[in-house]
């Protein structure tokens, strides 16, 4: 594979990653997005998952809570709502978070689709983080 890529992950409150990579995957809007070394420049939203690296035959994930990401001249830029590796997952803290918003669905109304929708989007965000604290 020719070159690598530099990966950055931000969030408001860290920087989560800098690191040389060798591919990359993220979670967009229209399914996953695979990223190798010299990309066309690109700039999209990410949705809530997984964004999974390569460095050598070490594979590596980080779980994103949406937000931004733009290639561009082999470096890769993620401007996320939230991130976390695995062994920063409160396990039980995330089951909890599913639990809730398993409650939430079964009990909001269904004509309420602000509700609905965000009640989703908790139990989308918790088993994301319960799928990730497992590759630990």
């Amino acid at each position: 594979m020719a070159g690598e890529i530099s990966l950055r992950v931000v969030t408001p409150v860290r920087l989560v990653l800098e690191e040389q990579v060798d591919e990359l995957t993220a979670p967009g809007p229209l399914g996953q997005l695979g990223i190798l070394p010299d990309h066309a420049a690109l700039m999209t939203t990410l949705d809530v998952g997984q964004l999974s690296y390569k460095q050598g035959g070490a594979n590596s994930v980080v779980t994103l809570a949406g937000g931004y990401a733009e290639v561009l001249d082999n470096v890769v830029t993620v401007l996320a709502d939230a991130a976390e590796f695995p062994d920063e997952i409160d396990t039980a803290r995330a089951e909890n978070a599913r639990a809730r918003a398993e409650r939430a669905l079964e009990e909001t109304d269904p004509t309420d689709e602000e509700a609905l929708a965000a009640a989703r989007a908790s139990l989308q965000r918790a088993l994301v983080r319960l799928e990730t604290a497992a590759r630990r």
